[in-house]
């Protein structure tokens, strides 16, 4: 296949899954902090909580359809783009997608509708009720979204069946279960809860700043800070498990970004800063910090970490092995009744997925050569300087979101909330944290290259036969519309923000200016 079509196949599916990464945390995070909202309402009567949870679900509600449009769209996408990868993995990986329309997406679906109309029709409690599923609607859809990436990162419960020549699940609880899924879901979710506390954060230190809507700012920034500050250290506590989960499932990604070319002996240093150098494979102006290293990938202080080097070797005894599982399954496709074939196949399929990296450079893998062999070895290995700078950059914005939650915390609960420094660091911060999601999947999914589904399919054989010209168009296409969503989504924002809480719905409490100070909740 033209190499050009597997490279736009992969940016447009790239372009189109950050796209729809910018709205879907924020729904994530934003919906849980409307439970919080509408529960104080609920607890203390007070019109002037209705307002804020009112105000805030508006924006929801924006964001939310946004994020349904763009997400549809990208599920079409491997049938479009990736047909082979869609027959070749679809048992497995297209049932959690399948449970996730049926069950999660629908469940938001049907109550998102009676928030936004039911205010006046249900009572308090009941309308609690309705927020609260629309909630675990939302991110129960990225529980099961997450199990299907999960297992592209980690293909545990599935076989190969070589009669049908197909991956076929052997045991949906390890699908389900697959510690990476795990990892990644509550890392995920966290950070959306993250991202969603600082949209609120700021918009509310806008409104300080303006001097406009004043009750409903600082009511919303003490929420914020609560919830943000909670979010954002159980964010670096979970990515600390999923630094865990690579150490037992993607090892090559470990090493990668930390652009660990050799074996890191006990006790494992962190890489602080370095320069990766790909021409001489090393990375050169090292600053490590002792031990946490090994602390985070190990669990321990008396344990290697392995290095590219050592990884790529074991990478090439694979794919050696890989050449013998792919003639063995050649002998049974003309003969499935041939026993040593079948024995010997079942010997070395785990391995059967390194032979087909071969593919790239010939037909057939077992005419490969042993310098051939050596070189397909290095595939393995994900681009480093992307790799590296992508995590320390992330994991620099995860600590200043901490420091950032923790000052605005210590602040409301002094009452301090129009401290003017602070009110400007807010809003300043608002693009950080969608950096930081944007950066962590660009971290899951280049690491996992080569692979389509890691040591199963390498991307480049789960293209569909499109050509270069159709997928320029196509490309075309979904960008400029989902510039103009874009644009779209911004524009309703701003006017929404503009307007402000007691432009559309509630009456101001108490007369025609808000309270002058509120209660912290």
């Amino acid at each position: 296949m033209d190499p050009a079509v597997i490279d736009l196949s992969r940016l447009q599916f790239a372009l189109t899954a950050l796209y729809h990464f910018l709205f879907v945390p924020l729904t994530l995070g934003l919906s849980f902090m409307l439970v919080i909202m509408e529960s104080i309402y609920v607890m203390t009567k007070r019109p002037i909580w209705r307002t804020v949870t009112r105000f805030w679900g508006v924006l929801f509600g924006i964001n939310f359809a946004i994020g349904v449009a763009t997400g549809i769209t990208m599920e079409f996408q491997f049938g479009m783009n990736w047909s082979y990868y869609s027959h070749y993995v679809g048992d497995i990986f297209g049932a959690p997608l399948a449970i996730e329309g049926l069950m999660a997406f629908f469940l938001e679906a049907t109550f998102v509708g009676l928030m936004f109309f039911g205010w006046d029709k249900l009572s308090r409690v009941g309308h609690l009720a309705v927020t609260f599923l629309t909630a675990l609607g939302t991110n129960l859809s990225a529980l099961w979204i997450l199990v299907a990436n999960g297992w592209m990162q980690n293909p545990m419960g599935a076989t190969f069946n070589p009669d049908t020549m197909r991956m076929e699940v052997s045991s949906f609880r390890d699908v389900l279960f697959n510690p990476v899924a795990q990892a990644k879901f509550v890392h995920t979710v966290s950070a959306g809860y993250v991202i969603a506390a600082v949209f609120v954060l700021g918009i509310s230190a806008l409104y300080l700043l303006r001097g406009k809507y004043v009750a409903v700012a600082k009511r919303s920034m003490t929420v914020a800070a609560a919830f943000g500050l909670a979010s954002s250290l159980s964010v670096v506590v979970l990515g600390d498990e999923s630094g865990y989960a690579l150490t037992d499932n993607q090892k090559m990604k470990l090493a990668a970004l930390e652009a660990m070319w050799n074996t890191e002996p006990a006790p494992a240093g962190l890489t602080a800063f370095g320069i990766p150098d790909l021409k001489t494979r090393t990375t050169h102006n090292e600053i490590k910090i002792p031990y946490v290293l090994g602390l985070i990938a190990t669990r321990s202080v008396d344990k290697p970490v392995e290095g590219i080097f050592q990884l790529v070797a074991k990478a090439q005894t694979r794919i050696e092995s890989g050449v013998v599982a792919y003639g063995a399954l050649e002998t049974l496709k003309a003969n499935p009744k041939d026993m040593a074939a079948r024995a010997t196949f079942e010997a070395h399929r785990r391995d059967l997925g390194y032979a087909l990296l071969l593919k790239r450079y010939v037909a057939d893998p077992r005419q490969a050569s042993p310098d051939l062999i050596k070189k397909t070895a290095w595939d393995v290995v994900p681009p480093v300087p992307v790799m590296f700078w992508s995590f320390r950059v992330m994991a620099g914005v995860g600590f200043l979101m901490i420091a950032l939650f923790a000052t605005a915390f210590l602040l409301v609960t002094l009452r301090k909330h129009d401290t003017k420094w602070f009110l400007v660091l807010a809003v300043a911060a608002l693009p950080l944290p969608w950096l930081s999601a944007e950066l962590g999947w660009v971290l899951a999914e280049m690491g996992r290259q080569p692979w389509a589904v890691d040591g199963v399919l390498p991307t480049f054989l789960g293209a569909s036969s499109l050509s270069v010209p159709q997928l320029l168009i196509s490309i075309t296409a979904f960008t400029l519309l989902y510039g103009a969503l874009a644009v779209v989504e911004i524009g309703l924002i701003v006017r929404t923000i503009n307007k402000g809480p007691f432009a559309k719905h509630d009456p101001v409490p108490g007369g025609s200016l808000p309270e002058p100070e509120p209660a912290v909740a």
